[in-house]
């Protein structure tokens, strides 16, 4: 079962950062949408510190740019500020004829896995255009985020 996706003409590449907040189950989450531009790339450290998950989402479409996107991924999370948060990666674009299947996405990654540690991980397939997978994503971050308060207790604004 999907969710309700965007409208086509609603999707646009995140230029700098979007804010979003999403009451679910008892929780409220505060999504800060970094642009993955690599000119943008370098504030993304300035919000490690206040994080309590990092969802990092790959372009299924676009096997060109896996090997960059799994060189940011590392920098990432080799970053002491983000130790121990969960990791969800979410493998976007399954929707679209010939994307990438989580497991050649996987494959790429699993280079670098080892630099995960014993934190939580997962990788999904989703569609955020139909909203396919993105139910079975939050359901896991939210699990995530309430097993982690004890390392990463809840910031209240």
């Amino acid at each position: 079962m999907g969710v309700a996706g965007l409208q086509p003409d609603k999707i646009a590449p995140t230029v700098g950062l979007n804010i979003g907040r999403v009451d679910i189950k008892s929780s409220r989450i505060n999504f800060w949408d970094l642009g993955g531009q690599s000119e943008l790339q370098p504030i993304w450290e300035r919000y490690y510190s206040e994080c309590h998950a990092i969802v990092f989402v790959v372009d299924s479409t676009d096997p060109k740019r896996l090997d960059e996107c799994r060189d940011t991924f590392e920098k990432m999370i080799t970053n002491d500020a983000v130790e121990g948060v969960p990791v969800l990666m979410l493998a976007n674009k399954q929707d679209v004829h010939g994307a990438l299947r989580v497991e050649e996405i996987k494959e790429v990654f699993n280079k670098i896995a080892v630099k995960l540690g014993a934190r939580d991980s997962r990788v999904l397939p989703v569609s955020a255009l139909e909203g396919i997978g993105v139910e079975e994503a939050i359901d896991w971050l939210v699990l995530r985020l309430q097993r982690n308060k004890i390392n990463r207790p809840p910031v209240f604004r």
